[in-house]
């Protein structure tokens, strides 16, 4: 299409991205606004000598803010994903991850996450170091289609490379050799072919579920390691059968083969074995007695830096900073014992959980060590960080970073009694938006899987500047590979799935129930189970899902804090009531997963608008939250549950 004039196709949902115009040599008019283009504006659109008018609005572009000539009127406002505001190059490592989605043909659910010039500012599928480094890329059931990006090679600091079960093809970069911090590598389930580089020894590679890798397309899967490759049949490459001469040869070739993989599996077995065992050596305790607690022996040893970088601190340290433990200094207290506030010598403030003998039992202490080891594994900025721990013959303590503005609890049911004002919808909606990227992060894009078992606002924690971040792991549960692990009923009551107290088989979706529960009281400003009122309304979730079965009666069900906003502010309100009710749904499969959730709420984060100049200043709000489109999702409720006529279904795209 060279003699092309005047293209005008806004408006049509296109996606992918804009196609070089370069032939076109006459094209003087291009409307593409309001539609989901992605990827890069191209250098030749910007350099054509005959374009005159570009609309490019509405989209969701990225890269650099594109440059036309003087004599070009050209309009790219509104919701592309420009890296900055102004002209200039990108942060190498978005130059690099674009280069990668490039690969993919930019997928749509990419350019909606990535926005801004920070890889590690809300990213979806991305996780950073403490240095602003990427460490691990998580692409796990996207449906991606195209290749693995040589580009990843420019991602220094790679640790994680997860891209299992998509639809990519072509063959494993070479150029992912030169990673020198890369563990594990997971390309299963593509449609991979080709060579497959050499990685070194400490890089776990798996490429199951790609039928022709290691063959190139042209060998019809005759060789490279394929069943039907010759040696291994008795067929040549061509899939003729071989020389009957060849046949002590093959048989004696199959014999040494199998002799050389036993001796191989031997040494794993011998290898792993001495691994694992000296792992356990790592667990770094600080003790001041010989005695154990309750029957739990103890050792002594010296001050030590544990595998995950979690300090072992004295207990005369904790000590000093906390004051000898004095009452001026708790934070909270509960059945596990005690949290006190303390200052190291650094100016680090810190906040110390004291499990005092009676509490620590042979239960207890596992939820002890499984909080350690589970905190060694994972860092997120919605997550509370580990600084250290200790065990003092009858006590065990963890020593964690400190939360100036304590619960959500409080902020939630005892800001009169704290002398604080109620927290206000922009803090509840961004909260909600918090929690659900900790523990979004938990389900799927840590480096293992796991699940809370015990989301509730007693163990969400604030900073000074309301942000949120989920605490407690001492139930946390391992989930291999997303399938249900059959385990006993811990949590609290009010928050718990009901397949999970019917079965006690646990899933990501019970943390799902729970995030509806919190959300719900987030909304409502009630207890999740109150047993000071009648039993038809003490529990939230049954009383709360009534006032779903028409939209009209939701503001009945609303925190009299959040009552007399305008109207924009109350369909907000709607929508995220809207999604409490999809997160409860009594059937399991109906419930969103986690990415979900971050998906419809970052927009209602975005585009949430102040009422006032002083409020916009006091909460302002961060324009480079993550706005991932919203896949579509049917959750119509089974038979068991109460008729929501409305709630149909979330819609592919939420704003206020």
């Amino acid at each position: 299409m060279t003699q092309l004039n005047q293209v005008w196709l806004h408006k049509n949902q296109f996606t992918g991205p804009i196609p070089d115009i370069s032939k076109s040599e006459t094209l003087f008019d291009l409307q593409l606004r309001d539609n989901l283009l992605t990827g890069i504006v191209p250098a030749t659109l910007m350099s054509s000598t005959a374009i005159q008018n570009v609309s490019l609005d509405n989209n969701k572009l990225q890269g650099p803010l594109p440059v036309f000539g003087s004599n070009v009127k050209a309009t790219f406002d509104g919701t592309n994903s420009f890296c900055l505001t102004k002209p200039g190059p990108c942060d190498p490592q978005v130059n690099t991850l674009l280069e990668v989605a490039g690969a993919l043909a930019y997928p749509i659910l990419l350019a909606e996450s990535w926005e801004g010039n920070n890889t590690c500012d809300g990213w979806s599928f991305i996780v950073c170091d403490t240095q602003g480094k990427v460490i691990t890329v998580n692409f796990m059931n996207k449906h991606f289609t195209g290749i693995i990006s040589p580009a990843f090679a420019y991602l220094t600091s790679l640790k994680n490379l997860v891209l299992k079960n998509n639809n990519l093809t072509g063959s494993i970069p070479a150029s992912l050799l030169t990673l020198q911090q890369l563990q594990l590598l997971d390309v299963s389930n593509n449609n991979l072919f080709g060579e497959i580089p050499k990685f070194p020894d400490t890089v776990k590679l798996i490429t199951t579920g790609n039928v022709l890798i290691g063959t190139t397309p042209s060998s019809g899967g005759g060789g490279g390691g394929t069943p039907s490759g010759s040696g291994s049949n008795g067929t040549t490459p061509n899939g003729t059968p071989a020389p009957a001469s060849g046949g002590s040869s093959v048989s004696t070739g199959m014999i040494a083969g199998i002799v050389i993989a036993i001796v191989i599996f031997i040494l794993v077995l011998f290898f792993v074995s001495i691994k694992c065992y000296g792992n356990k050596k790592h667990i770094v305790r600080i003790v001041d007695s010989e005695n154990g607690c309750n029957g739990i022996p103890s050792d002594k040893t010296g001050l030590h830096l544990s595998e995950g970088g979690n300090v072992a601190i004295s207990i005369e340290v904790l000590r000093k900073v906390t004051n000898n433990f004095g009452e001026d200094n708790i934070l909270a207290r509960g059945g596990f014992g005690v949290v006190y506030k303390g200052e190291l010598h650094d100016g680090t403030r810190i906040a110390v959980k004291r499990m005092e003998c009676v509490a620590v039992s042979t239960e207890r202490m596992n939820e002890f060590e499984a909080e350690i080891a589970f905190l060694a594994k994972v860092k997120h900025r919605h997550l509370v960080s580990l600084l250290g721990y200790c065990i003092n013959g009858n006590e065990r303590l963890l020593v964690y970073e400190y939360m100036p503005q304590g619960t959500l609890t409080q902020h939630l049911y005892n800001w009169r009694e704290n002398g604080v004002p109620p927290l206000t919808w922009r803090q509840r909606i961004t909260i909600a938006l918090d929690v659900a990227r900790g523990v979004e992060y938990l389900h799927g894009l840590a480096p293992q899987s796991f699940i809370h078992r015990d989301l509730k606002p007693s163990n969400i924690l604030l900073g000074d500047d309301m942000r949120a971040k989920v605490a407690d792991f001492g139930l946390v549960k391992h989930a291999p590979d997303a399938n249900s692990v059959e385990t006993r009923v811990a949590g609290t009551f009010g928050y718990l799935a009901p397949e999970y107290t019917a079965t006690g088989r646990v899933t990501t979706r019970v943390d799902v129930y729970a995030f509806g529960v919190v959300l719900m009281q987030l909304l409502s400003g009630k207890k999740a189970l109150d047993h000071t009122i009648p039993d038809e309304r003490s529990l939230l979730v049954t009383w709360f899902r009534r006032f779903l079965i028409k939209k009209e009666n939701i503001p009945k069900a609303i925190d009299e804090t959040l009552k007399n906003h305008d109207e924009e502010t109350m369909e907000c309100i709607y929508k995220v009531a809207e999604l409490a009710g999809h997160c409860t749904a009594h059937n399991p499969f109906q419930r969103p997963e986690m990415g979900y959730v971050v998906n419809i709420l970052a927009p209602l984060v975005r585009n949430w608008k102040p009422t006032s100049h002083e409020e916009e200043e006091k909460y302002r709000i961060d324009r480079h939250m993550s706005l991932p489109q919203g896949l579509e999702w049917q959750a119509n409720e089974d038979a068991s549950d109460v008729e929501v006529s409305w709630l149909t279904r979330i819609p592919r795209s939420l704003s206020c």
